[in-house]
């Protein structure tokens, strides 16, 4: 009996689609052709009066003339260092505890061997970006951080020793250059134009093979990572996301849209595995721009600010705070003193929703407005106050709270050097690290109260032992968006004295 079911419901579909062929019937009698309810498609007839055909002919996408405008444009960056040594060796015997109860014949025999100057090794692998003719390359921050060296290989296989112009840890960018001309260059475009859905290429070196070329489309603009991951700020975040393939080595290379056009620096992968799982992220080229053009002629960032914080705006926060008009923004929760939105009038409670006309609904997207922008620039913020839409002129400040421009500063203002601290010394002060003050003379540290022969134990509660450690600290500090710009500095005297130490580096 159920097979007989089946059969006779084949039959009647089969039928009834036979007729669709044909003719149908409307109630009155009356005989439809079929040209006046069906259209013919390549897969079949379909209603016209449930679905819409699209009679647009689309030209198949081809990549080869952006692959050929751009490939030479991308070189290879690889950076050396030399390692640190460690002050035990990493063989089974060298735990301090064993010495100090058996000694260590090892390490003994190793002391009155003669110690070798170690090598470079090479430290990573990158991209980069030509942006002019005489050498000037643009890639990441995190490609070249901690580099001794950098070698540069072009894709005709020529190699460069590059210096570093500057770099800017909060947008993951850096400026090098090599010493070249008449040299291919990838021409900037305009990442604001660009489309969810627009085909792009990703140009670099993954996993070392130069001259990698991959497509795929624009998925979302204006992304936030650390959002997303849950995973911590990695600065501004305003990135385009792709799914065009994008692997270590990568990093520094071009985005570029199917005119051959520069309109992003790849910068990260979001991935479980630390290879490619389906998603790519770019600093568009809007912020590149600025943030090269900058180092290039002030040696930093001239990073102008708001002085707000504040909240994307939620379903549950615009119920609580009664907020109708609007269903995205940025609800201002904090202004700064003597900040640039304190000075226009605006107050806690607005919702931004736009800067010189632009949308920014989301976090990702007021960082790239504002990150186009200089101290002492003149811009219109929109927001929304008691549900009313309200537009006011604003003039950008520096996280100092002025439009005065910000020098690209050194260590010599510390006024003075750091040399090793003997090993006696430290046992003597019953202290394991330390870098000791020499050399001293005007600057910040003499200001601040330090004297000759003082042992740095720490700084900003991170220990140091060189040099080396100190102007890390000191980079990071002098780049950070902190208004304050403070090294807190923990040490001792030769005599066994303590001291605590606060020098303030800012302008």
């Amino acid at each position: 009996m159920r097979h007989s079911f089946k059969t006779a419901m084949l039959v009647v579909t089969t039928s009834f689609m036979c007729s669709m062929t044909t003719s149908a019937c409307t109630n009155t009698g009356e005989k439809v052709t079929i040209e006046d309810t069906m259209i013919a498609t390549d897969s079949g007839y379909i209603d016209k009066n449930l679905f819409t055909v699209s009679n647009r002919t689309v030209t198949p996408t081809d990549f080869t003339y952006a692959a050929e405008q751009t490939i030479n444009g991308v070189v290879s960056i690889k950076s050396f260092a030399t390692p640190r040594s460690s002050r035990y060796s990493n063989d089974a015997f060298s735990d301090p505890f064993f010495d100090f109860f058996f000694g260590n014949p090892y390490r003994r025999r190793q002391q009155q061997e003669p110690q070798q100057q170690p090598e470079q090794q090479q430290l990573g692998l990158g991209s980069g970006v030509i942006i002019s003719a005489d050498g000037y390359i643009v890639t990441n921050n995190h490609v070249i951080d901690g580099a001794e060296r950098l070698e540069i290989t072009l894709n005709d296989n020529r190699t460069f020793e590059a210096v570093i112009i500057g770099t800017d840890a909060t947008t993951d960018l850096a400026l090098i250059k090599i010493e070249a001309e008449n040299l291919p260059v990838i021409p900037i475009g305009n990442s604001e134009s660009l489309k969810v859905g627009e085909w792009v290429l990703a140009v670099g070196n993954p996993f070392g093979f130069t001259s990698t070329v991959t497509a795929g489309i624009v998925s979302a603009k204006a992304r936030n990572i650390s959002s997303i991951t849950n995973g911590r700020a990695m600065g501004i975040e305003s990135f385009i996301q792709t799914d065009a393939a994008v692997n270590p080595g990568n990093s520094g290379g071009a985005l570029v849209n199917t005119s051959g056009e520069l309109v992003g620096i790849n910068t990260a992968i979001y991935s479980q595995t630390g290879n490619y799982a389906g998603y790519s992220f770019a600093i568009p080229t809007t912020i590149v721009t600025k943030i090269v053009t900058d180092l290039k002629q002030y040696g930093t960032v001239q990073r102008a600010i708001l002085g707000i914080g504040f909240n994307e705006l939620t379903p549950k926060l615009a119920k609580e705070k009664n907020i109708t008009v609007v269903n995205a923004g940025l609800y201002v929760g904090r202004v700064e003193e003597r900040s640039a939105a304190m000075e226009a009038g605006i107050a806690e409670g607005d919702v931004i929703v736009a800067i010189n006309g632009v949308e920014t609904l989301n976090s990702g997207q007021l960082q790239e407005q504002m990150s186009k922008y200089r101290p002492g620039d003149k811009i219109s913020v929109s927001y929304i106050r008691d549900n009313k839409k309200h537009t006011v002129n604003v003039t950008l400040r520096n996280n100092q709270g002025d439009t005065k421009v910000t020098k690209a500063k050194d260590m010599m203002e510390l006024g003075c050097a750091f040399k090793t601290v003997p090993a006696e010394t430290l046992r003597q002060l019953q202290i394991r690290n330390g870098v000791q003050v020499s050399g001293l003379k005007d600057g910040k540290f003499k200001d601040a109260g330090i004297k000759e022969g003082f042992i740095i134990i720490d700084i900003n509660n991170t220990r140091v032992s060189s040099q080396s450690d100190v102007e890390k600290i000191y980079d990071a500090i002098i780049k950070s968006d902190e208004y304050d710009k403070v090294m807190f500095i923990t040490g001792i005297y030769p005599t066994g004295k303590k001291v605590y130490y606060a020098v303030d580096i800012a302008d």
